[in-house]
């Protein structure tokens, strides 16, 4: 439990100090007018209060993934606590931060075309391409995950692929997205989200609470790590768990940073808090709205780190993907009853909603603005949403359908997510190139090139990847992350140089 208590002190003592340094640096000014009001047009620009503003972006960003990603993260050991916290102070906090406020500096402009103004239009199109796939994939991920709790851990139904009212649940997820993508955001996210923000509090809440009022066992960072009633299935055989060897054989770096993606850093969020930053009222709240956001989300992450470590430590059987939705029941029923776990349980499956809903509006966003569609009119707005909901469509049916669909759909979720961090980490130390603040250029550098060496290596090495050996996959991943510091730092000096050269 110290270790636990520990990684909290780092969470939120070290997101108040780093959250205000990153404020510090980015320059946040009071008196200049946003976007909200520079180019109010009552559908996507518009003026949004600070605490529902911060309750979006949090409920925008925090999907599935700091839920199940901790439950699959924790069987790495104890680390967990103290790596969940450092990544997201110093990595995820300060890029969704940056990039929020990048975005809103730059009259609301979405990522991708941020991205367009800080590289060149070989990145843009590779950019372009990445983030379309995530988002996609997000829309796919985020009906499955809460469709499958709703039908298995809410209604007691089976949630398999023959059943019709597994396709109904889905549909009516895809009902409420279409309705969330296409209306003015205040209208359906602005309205309905505080109910969706307070089922989330009772279930984190409880969930924290419970794991002291329970007195659930967690392992210590010096501890000998071993579990001695957690097991995993082998040949049809119960064989003891080691969170020792399980970090061993499992190569800690990169997978414990592909497998948590969300709680410590996230390169989709990128695309939401500029959905955001049209809605901001003053630049001093960007760092409630975007920094704090995702300090809560590695609260989240840690909540169900310990959770999982707890329910693991107890006996449940760990390293199973396939018990995830089970391990959700589990703890919540265990923690909170009957009635109270199915309340928590609907605090869960509101996180995957509501980021599955903005990511599909941030997707139309971004190719409207691509290719100069207007969105004014509901007409052109349901046009382009439709093209993308029967894309989303075909990938969960895929997902559904096929034996390992989802294992296969959540891996690539996984790693497109954080391979998309790399572009905001770049447009970031451009801008700081740019702004006169290249002291500081350490702040995006530093976790750009620790992702850029996480995620080529887990590429090169994954089945869904090109299936290299360890070894390779290593010397390929450290010659990437070199070559990414060099380039960035190479391009950020020449840009400025000639920013500042006088004009013929």
């Amino acid at each position: 439990m110290t270790t636990f208590l520990i990684g909290l002190v780092l969470l939120i003592g070290g997101g108040a100090l780093y959250g205000r340094f990153c404020e510090k640096v980015f320059g946040a000014d009071g008196q200049r007018k946003t976007p909200a009001y520079t180019k109010q047009d009552a559908i996507d620009y518009v003026p949004i209060k600070t605490w529902k503003n911060t309750l979006i972006n949090l409920l925008n960003i925090a999907g599935t993934g700091p839920i199940f990603g901790p439950i699959q993260g924790i069987l790495f050991g104890p680390v967990a606590f103290i790596t969940i916290p450092l990544g997201n102070i110093i990595g995820g906090a300060m890029h969704d931060y940056f990039c929020g406020m990048i975005c809103l500096r730059d009259g609301g402009a979405q990522m991708s075309e941020t991205v367009r103004r800080y590289s060149n239009r070989w990145i843009y199109t590779a950019y372009q391409i990445f983030c379309s796939l995530l988002l996609l994939i997000v829309g796919a991920v985020f009906i499955y995950t809460p469709g499958d709790i709703i039908a298995t851990q809410i209604l007691g139904l089976d949630g398999k692929p023959t059943s019709l009212s597994t396709w109904i649940i889905y549909a009516a997820i895809f009902a409420y997205y279409l309705a969330a993508t296409v209306f003015p955001i205040d209208k359906i996210i602005g309205k309905i989200y505080p109910v969706f923000g307070a089922l989330l509090l009772f279930s984190a809440v409880g969930i924290f609470a419970g794991i002291f009022l329970k007195g659930y066992p967690l392992t210590e960072l010096w501890g000998s790590w071993e579990a001695p009633l957690a097991f995993v299935m082998r040949d049809g055989a119960q064989v003891p768990f080691s969170y020792r060897d399980y970090f061993s054989a499992e190569h800690f770096i990169p997978a414990f940073f592909i497998t948590v993606a969300c709680g410590i850093l996230s390169g989709f969020h990128s695309t939401q808090t500029a959905i955001l930053s049209r809605t901001v009222e003053n630049e001093r709240q960007g760092r409630k709205i975007f920094y704090n956001s995702m300090v809560l989300e590695g609260l989240i992450a840690m909540i169900w780190a310990a959770a999982a470590m707890g329910i693991y430590n107890m006996g449940m059987q760990a390293a199973d993907a396939n018990l995830y939705s089970s391990a959700v029941g589990m703890i919540c029923r265990d923690m909170l009853g009957n009635v109270g776990g199915v309340a928590a349980l609907l605090g869960i499956i509101v996180l995957p909603i509501t980021s599955g809903d903005t990511a599909l509006r941030g997707l139309r966003l971004a190719i409207a603005e691509a290719f100069h569609i207007d969105q004014k009119s509901i007409r052109k707005r349901l046009a382009l949403t439709g093209v993308l909901f029967v894309i989303v469509a075909a990938i969960l049916v895929f997902a559904k359908l096929s034996p390992e669909g989802f294992k296969i759909l959540w891996r690539y979720f996984a790693w497109f997510n954080q391979a998309l961090s790399l572009f905001a980490f770049m447009v970031i130390t451009s801008w700081m190139f740019e702004h006169g603040k290249v002291r500081f250029v350490w702040m995006p550098l530093i976790p750009g090139a620790f992702y850029a060496f996480v995620t080529i290596t887990y590429i090169v090495n994954a089945k869904i990847g090109f299936g290299l050996p360890w070894g390779a996959s290593y010397i390929i991943g450290a010659v990437f992350a070199a070559a990414y510091m060099v380039l960035l730092l190479w391009y950020g000096k020449r840009r400025a140089q000639r920013l500042l050269s006088p004009t013929v």
